[in-house]
């Protein structure tokens, strides 16, 4: 297929330019859907802010849309959410809350440019925080740093830069510097402008905060800052001043350095300046690898991949939405692209943007942007799907589960739904979907990270697909793909402490019931080879069910 002929190069670099694409990591309670809804505020896509409460009296939350996620008042799905500030377009890849989900969080990350860690300024670094701060590293994202929940008591801010310098061997840069904490918090001291913000606190910081703008030497901040944290921030300043890292934009791009920043979310302290500073710091959207080398954003032809399936967005037409990350050239409604793993050739008709479950039509998309299709069982995750020459963008994988499960169906007349409601829940990767080897025993295994994956699962296949389900837990806590698949099992002979099961491209998967006996298999057998990571499969459809 030949390039768009009304493709201009020097457009597309202005859209590329004007793109920022980022995901907020943290651990669990840290803020995380609060942050996004302050975000959304401020960039004029929604009126008011209302923070995920388990409360029915309060309004919940635009990113969190499945039923359980407001019964729980947690994240369970990954949602995308696109909005403007000034001449910017945002799209913001909202990952699920809860530790249990951490694998979508993996194929979130995957799909964005930049990533912000957020953090509970009275907890500091937490594991889940720790966990997914090492998938960064791997694929070298740069790392916005937010301390949250300033208007609470905490820990004191050096001491939290300190914590990620030493733990996690990242350069910190503050940004800005909070005036006080806890019911003392009046603001924060932006460094760049050598700004003095003072808020005024507003009804639970549904709306946009009031604040004041003073120079730090204005006469006037002695009145209105208690003296003793006067004081303390001028001491503070002129510390991080002499001994402090120094801004290095190329730093923050390779993942060395981190801007910092302190607010609450909550209530809106700081979380304007914040969203200024990343759109000025942040990546652009950039190259990414293929089997072709690495692809640039303005190479001319259109190429996309998928990192997110869902199912059932919206129930009353029993959609399922596949997520597309735009990598480079630019996007068309109703174009024509092919499939790279399967050789077909695709209409795009009806693409969406996407703003939570909200959806409109979109026309076009560029580099950074996050396209919905409608998607009848073409495409899975990590699918590359292209115009021009063919190219194939690495495959996402899959992380080793912790918890297994036989899946039941004790209503044999609900079998068509059962394997419905498990083929496309496996399709989104809600659940890694492994089964025996006794031909016999035809009941998938769930493989899951937590417990919650299995109970959103069970949840989703009564409320969506009318099928109601047992689980027998199976007792192993340790999954390794083999280093040369089937044959190099069958050279071990029989083996002990281990179960053999096949995950869903038919390969061997070998369940442990703990680390020592992977430990024991391994020193028994030199030769073999295991990864905690599946291999990554292109060009080849899954089993089904």
């Amino acid at each position: 297929m030949s390039t768009q002929p009304d493709l201009n190069l020097a457009d597309l670099k202005d859209e590329i330019d004007r793109r920022r694409n980022f995901a907020i990591i943290s651990h669990p309670d840290a803020g995380k859907t609060t942050l996004t809804e302050k975000l959304l505020l401020y960039g004029g896509a929604i009126q008011e802010a209302g923070a995920v409460k388990a409360r029915r009296s309060q309004r919940q939350a635009t990113s969190d849309w499945m039923e359980m996620e407001k019964q729980r008042g947690i994240s369970i799905t990954s949602t995308v959410l696109q909005f403007d500030y000034d001449s910017f377009q945002i799209n913001l890849l909202d990952t699920p809350g809860h530790q249990d989900f951490s694998e979508d969080t993996y194929r979130t990350l995957a799909a964005a440019d930049n990533a912000v860690m957020l953090e509970d300024a009275a907890k500091g670094l937490e594991p889940q925080t720790r966990k997914l701060f090492e998938v960064c590293q791997m694929r070298k994202i740069p790392i916005f740093t937010f301390f949250n929940k300033m208007d609470r008591p905490g820990r004191e801010p050096l001491e939290l830069l300190d914590e990620i310098e030493q733990e996690l061997g990242l350069k910190t840069y503050p940004v800005n510097w909070p005036i006080g904490g806890g019911d003392r918090f009046q603001g924060v001291y932006d460094r760049r402008s050598q700004d003095v913000h003072l808020f005024e606190r507003s009804t639970h910081g549904k709306k946009q905060a009031e604040e004041t703008v003073f120079k730090l030497g204005d006469p006037r901040l002695v009145s209105l800052i208690a003296p003793d944290l006067y004081a303390q921030l001028k001491e503070e300043v002129e510390l991080l001043d002499a001994a402090g890292a120094e801004f290095d934009l190329e730093k923050v791009h390779a993942g060395i350095l981190t801007p910092v920043f302190f607010g609450s979310a909550m209530t809106n302290f700081g979380v304007e300046l914040f969203l200024k500073s990343f759109l000025e710091y942040g990546l652009k959207p950039g190259e990414h690898t293929s089997n072709r080398g690495e692809i640039e954003p303005t190479y001319p032809e259109f190429t996309g991949f998928v990192f997110k399936l869902q199912a059932n967005m919206d129930p009353k037409h029993r959609d399922r939405i596949a997520f597309i990350r735009v990598c480079s050239g630019r996007f068309e409604k109703d174009m024509t692209v092919q499939h790279a793993r399967t050789g077909k050739t695709v209409r795009l008709s009806r693409p969406q943007k996407l703003f939570a479950q909200g959806r409109e039509s979109m026309e076009e998309a560029y580099p950074g942007d996050v396209i919905g299709l409608n998607n009848p069982g073409a495409f899975a995750i990590g699918d590359t799907i292209y115009t021009g020459k063919k190219l194939e963008y690495e495959g996402i994988p899959c992380f080793s589960p912790e918890i297994f499960s036989i899946l039941r169906n004790p209503n044999p007349s609900r079998f068509k739904g059962f394997n419905k409601g498990v083929s496309e829940l496996r399709e989104e990767g809600a659940v890694q979907i492994m089964y025996s080897t006794d031909e016999s025993k035809r009941e998938p295994i769930l493989a899951a990270v937590g417990q919650l994956q299995l109970e959103v699962v069970q949840y989703r296949l009564e409320h969506e697909y009318g099928v109601e389900t047992r689980l027998d837990p199976l007792p192993y806590k340790v999954a390794r793909w083999i280093d040369g698949g089937w044959e190099s099992l069958e050279k071990l002979g029989r083996l002990f402490n281990v179960l053999t099961v096949r995950d869903s491209w038919g390969r061997p998967v070998l369940l442990f019931k703990n680390e020592w006996n992977v430990n024991q298999l391994l020193a028994d057998h030199k030769e073999l080879k295991l990864k905690a990571i599946a291999p990554v499969v292109s060009g080849q459809e899954p089993i089904s069910v």
